[in-house]
């Protein structure tokens, strides 16, 4: 049997103001990458898990930053997970869609200068967007989960799991609340990456695919 390259290192008890989580560390083989599965209940050989796959964003995550929905959005779905006392949360180190922190402050200083996220990226010398999907795929397999419900409002993410052999059996939005700071970065993500966003002004259109969304 081929041994998986994501290795499960160590799990702990992390109580949280949204309730009593078990964090789990996975690391990746290849590059030593370490990666975070936030798990609520006995997910184990259950199917339609409550998930949302996250990739890292130190400035929102950690300090708050209003530029961007990330910390709103993973504060959102562990409320989510908690409110239905079960669900993970994969936490990938991919950050600023895996170009890492350092270009992610040089892009900020682009945008500043009115440059939209993805020409930002791209000026430095990255694609639009460098994250894959392949350690959240090895995740969910480990914890034994059948199938996810992914909370995501991002259809490449859908699509990219489920090539990875991930079963979804429905997209559920996780849209937070749009901000004068935020606004530019959540139109971007509807008008250049299809992100399924209803309530920026005149992006109504933007509307989840029906394959995933009928479970909503």
């Amino acid at each position: 049997m081929t041994e998986s390259p994501t290795r499960r290192m160590a799990s702990a008890r992390v109580p949280t103001r949204y309730g009593e989580f078990t964090l789990t560390l996975y690391q990746t083989l290849h590059d030593g990458k370490e990666h975070l599965a936030l798990v609520m209940g006995d997910i184990a050989n259950q199917s339609d898990v409550l998930a949302r796959v996250h990739s890292e964003c130190f400035t929102g995550d950690v300090f708050g930053s209003q530029r961007c929905d990330c910390g709103e959005q993973l504060n959102l779905a562990m409320e989510m997970i908690a409110g239905e006392g079960m669900g993970v949360v994969v936490y990938l180190r991919q950050e600023g869609r895996g170009i890492g922190l350092l270009d992610k402050l040089r892009a900020y200083n682009l945008q500043d200068e009115g440059y939209d996220t993805i020409d930002a990226n791209l000026i430095l010398g990255h694609q639009a967007d460098e994250r894959e999907y392949s350690v959240a795929a090895d995740i969910i397999r480990d914890l034994g989960i059948q199938s996810i419900r992914l909370l995501t409002n991002n259809p490449n993410k859908l699509e990219a799991l489920e090539a990875l052999g991930i079963a979804i059996s429905a997209r559920l939005p996780l849209e937070t609340p749009v901000t004068a700071e935020n606004a530019g970065y959540l139109k971007t993500k509807a008008d250049r990456f299809n992100h399924a966003l209803t309530r920026l002004p005149g992006n109504g259109h933007h509307k989840a695919d029906a394959k995933h969304s009928s479970a909503l």
